[in-house]
């Protein structure tokens, strides 16, 4: 197909099962925060289901291409999976600066960096279960999980990472085997920390990609748009992702109104191009989407792009957030017709 839709990974969580307003006056949890729950067990789990459906159903009301389970059961992108490894003292938490220079609680680092179990294998089958459409599911990268961790215990950052990534690769290989279609690595702060993605970075996301078969795509921003509000017109670290096994780079282009001439050095890779403003409330027309896309193209042959929003959606009110969805994929459409397929 021509111009798939996709979003990004999270899609907004219900009132009834977080409280936003706590959810969206912190930074980002980087340790686990019971406390953003409406619920408590026994009564979370299926809630969390519960919501997971909504969010499946609205992605394919929206008409999206493939679909992902909103990462509902999430407090953040990333800690549902860091704070379930080995190795990590999550009782006495050490701290480290958010990609916007603010120290926030982390998982410290205590011990050798091990997956124990499978993390997000069942999440993964519910919503296979649930659709029959085409299914992503997210993961954390091994940079950013490190940066978001204190190291009280490796010698070097570059030794911490290689186990991080092995502990991601076990986890795509398990979701790969119980059958997503895409897997993504999220990897925002390689953009924010680029010296150490390029020293160390890019070789633990090659090292986490190492033996896997399937679909993989690694994404990179400048951030939340509900946290990070000034953005750069252009990448301190992209075209290096060129080296990456990886098949797909997931970017954000709209808010940043970002100089899509770069995407010309990302030669053979499937591009998620950001075409959805998170840090507008209104939801743009289809025309402004397509519009957004056309700059793309470009510097992209058409076969080559996926539509998505620039970043994660779970801080947007979910009717703009649907709104905005349904407005991409009329843009799809429009994007076909001008390429003669319908």
């Amino acid at each position: 197909m021509l111009f798939p839709t996709t979003i990004v990974g999270s899609y907004p969580q219900p009132e009834w099962l977080i409280d936003r307003a706590k959810l969206a006056g912190r930074f980002p949890p980087r340790v686990r925060a019971r406390e953003l729950w409406r619920l408590q067990e026994p009564y979370l789990a299926q809630a969390q289901d519960d919501a997971t459906l909504l969010a499946i159903r609205f992605q394919e009301e929206a008409g999206l291409d493939i679909v992902s389970d909103g990462e509902i059961r999430r407090e953040s992108y990333s800690n549902r999976f860091a704070t379930a490894l080995e190795g990590v003292d999550l009782d006495n938490p050490g701290s480290a600066l958010d990609r916007s220079g603010h120290p926030n609680p982390v998982p410290r680092i205590v011990g050798k960096i091990r997956r124990m179990h499978a993390v997000e294998v069942e999440d993964l089958k519910f919503l296979k279960r649930h659709t029959n459409l085409m299914t992503k599911i997210t993961v954390p990268g091994p940079f950013t999980m490190l940066q978001q961790a204190q190291n009280d215990y490796y010698k070097s950052e570059e030794e911490a990472a290689n186990d991080y990534a092995a502990a991601v690769n076990a986890e795509i290989k398990d979701l790969f085997a119980a059958g997503a279609d895409v897997v993504q690595i999220d990897e925002p702060y390689m953009q924010a920390r680029p010296e150490k993605a390029r020293q160390y970075g890019l070789a633990a996301l090659n090292r986490a990609l190492e033996g896997v078969q399937g679909t993989t795509c690694v994404h990179i921003c400048f951030g939340y748009a509900a946290v990070i509000h000034v953005r750069p017109s252009g990448y301190s670290f992209l075209p290096e992702l060129a080296g990456c096994s990886c098949k797909q780079v997931s970017l954000e282009t709209a808010q940043s109104n970002l100089d899509t001439s770069v995407l010309t050095q990302l030669e053979g890779k499937q591009i998620l191009v950001g075409c959805i403003d998170l840090s507008d409330m209104n939801v743009e027309t289809p025309e402004t989407i397509a519009a957004r896309v056309r700059r793309a193209l470009k510097h992209v042959k058409p076969e080559q792009v996926i539509l998505a929003p620039d970043c994660g959606m779970k801080y947007l009110p979910r009717e703009v957030a649907q709104g905005k969805l349904q407005s991409m994929v009329e843009a799809a459409r429009i994007l076909r017709r001008e390429h003669g397929v319908q």
